[in-house]
C-alpha cells in the first residue's frame, strides 16, 4: 500500500527556513525512490530533490542546491526537505512523491505516487 502524507508548509519571509516532512508507509519507504517536487502557478511541475532510501544517493535541482537538503529517518519512514535561504521564487505547492525513477530522479514523470501537496509561500 502506497501512502504519502506531507506536512510543514507555510508562509515565510525571504531568507527564512521551512522544513517539509513526508510520512510514508513502510512499504513505500523501502520499495521506492522518494522525491520532492514543486509546482508554481502557471508553471510545470519541477523536481527539487530526491533520494534513494536504500542507499546514500541524493539529487538536487541546480536552483536549490546548497540551500535545500533532503534527508530521511528510516525509523519513522519519513523523508524531509529542509529549505534554507528561501526566495520568493521558491513559492509553490510542494509535493512528495515515490516511484521507480529509472535513472531520472528529478523527472516527475518517473514517479507514480504522490502526496496531496503543501503550500510554501515566500514573501519579499
Amino acid at each position: 500500500q502506497v501512502q504519502l502524507v506531507e506536512s510543514g508548509g507555510g508562509s515565510v519571509q525571504a531568507g527564512g527556513s521551512l522544513r517539509l516532512s513526508c510520512a510514508a508507509s513502510r512499504y513505500t519507504y523501502v520499495r521506492y525512490y522518494m522525491g520532492w517536487f514543486r509546482e508554481a502557478a502557471g508553471k510545470e511541475r519541477e523536481g527539487v530533490a530526491a533520494l534513494d532510501t536504500g542507499g546514500d544517493s541524493t539529487y538536487y535541482a541546480d536552483s536549490v542546491r546548497g540551500r535545500f537538503t533532503i534527508s530521511r529517518d528510516s525509523a519513522k519512514n519519513t523523508v524531509y526537505l529542509q529549505m534554507n535561504s528561501l526566495k520568493p521564487e521558491d513559492t509553490a505547492v510542494y509535493y512528495c512523491a515515490a516511484g521507480d525513477v529509472f535513472g531520472l530522479p528529478l523527472n516527475y514523470r518517473a514517479y507514480a505516487y504522490w502526496g496531496q501537496g503543501t503550500q510554501v509561500t515566500v514573501s519579499s
